[in-house]
């Protein structure tokens, strides 16, 4: 099958990101995949081109792109460099980058708009939940390790010092860069609490829904889908055996093929959409 592959298409928010789709050549309309990275993550990520891929080559059209304030930059979309933009991130800026990503992206004419599906990762699956229950064009939703808070802030004495400073740091394990988060990301969560709350989302949600997690997540409990799926009406929720957060995937990823739990949830994906 022939893959049409547009690569690094600038989108217009507060501030330029980039989107890449992956679609086959088809004489009739496809259904729309959105990918949704998580915190810290970004489109070029690890497996995420072979996920995107495989996707497209199953039938679909599938997108993934950067948060308009994720660290990375128009000129280099693979590195933060612009940790200024990422201290400045919130859910506020994601939600509404995932709006102008799906109004783009369901106009376009090989895609079929009364089939659209957001698939995110870890916490880009929470903003997947909270923005199919307010946008009324999304037909299904995926997640892959998705928290079921968004309450991920410091507790306690380091809340405190935050509040006090205004800033603190987290380490980027791969680059070793010291990344900011500013206080206002707490305020922008406290001033929309209601509409930032996963469970009311989920009970709102009038949709098919498929929740994934591996069972050896280290950094997002496989508690978390299950609570996803307990909210969620319509849903189904899918365990991988001894797999983490990311599926067996890794940055910088030699290979031409997917690790196999990816794959695994990849198919999942495929048969839930197709069933």
């Amino acid at each position: 099958m022939n893959l049409i592959k547009q690569k690094n298409i600038v989108l217009k928010g507060e501030r330029e990101f980039l989107a890449d789709a992956f679609f086959p050549e088809s004489e009739e309309k496809l259904p729309l995949i959105i990918f949704v990275h998580g915190y810290k993550g970004y489109k070029d990520w690890g497996t995420w081109k072979l996920m995107g891929e495989k996707l497209a080559n199953a039938g679909f059209y599938f997108v993934k792109f950067n948060m308009s304030h994720n660290g990375t930059t128009i000129e280099d979309p693979n590195n933060f460099g612009d940790l200024e933009a990422f201290g400045q991130n919130n859910y506020s800026k994601e939600l509404d980058d995932l709006e102008i990503v799906i109004d783009h992206f369901k106009n376009q004419k090989e895609v079929d708009a009364e089939n659209i599906t957001l698939l995110g990762h870890s916490r880009g699956g929470g903003s997947s939940i909270v923005k199919a229950s307010e946008n009324k064009s999304i037909t299904k939703l995926m997640t892959l390790a998705s928290v079921s808070t968004l309450d991920r802030f410091p507790k306690d004495e380091a809340f405190e010092n935050w509040k006090r400073d205004g800033v603190y740091f987290i380490e980027n394990a791969r680059t070793k860069q010291k990344m900011p988060h500013y206080f206002q990301f707490y305020k922008d969560y406290e001033n929309n609490r209601e509409r930032f709350d996963i469970e009311e989302s989920c009970k709102n949600l009038k949709i098919s829904a498929l929740f994934i997690h591996g069972t050896d997540d280290e950094a997002v409990a496989i508690d978390h889908s299950e609570n996803l799926h307990h909210w969620t009406k319509d849903s189904q929720f899918k365990m991988i055996e001894k797999t983490g957060h990311t599926f067996g995937a890794k940055e910088p990823w030699e290979s031409d093929i997917l690790p196999k739990e990816l794959d695994e949830a990849v198919e999942m994906c495929i048969d839930f959409l197709k069933s």
